[in-house]
């Protein structure tokens, strides 16, 4: 896995939690115009990865995928999904 945990200027590990948690699925909600491979999707889908679920991310359906979102998406094609609505 691609992830190298980050730490604040006081040497506390960052962390991120979704906006919804269901049975099998972890949920984040985007409201953007470009969606980035951020620090908080790669730890997400890392946590997905580790608890055996799926991470959804639901965004505007006029939102673009930056190039690096869409390479990681294809790496992780088994656990994240991203969904326009």
């Amino acid at each position: 896995m691609d992830i190298e945990p980050r730490y604040t200027k006081h040497q506390v590990q960052r962390g991120a939690h979704p906006d919804a948690v269901d049975r099998d699925k972890y949920i984040l909600l985007k409201n953007v115009s470009t969606l980035h491979l951020t620090y908080q999707i790669r730890l997400m889908t890392y946590f997905a990865l580790r608890d055996d679920k799926k991470l959804v991310i639901r965004v505007p359906r006029s939102c673009e995928l930056a190039k690096s979102l869409n390479e990681f998406k294809e790496r992780h094609k088994n656990t994240l999904r991203i969904e326009r609505v």
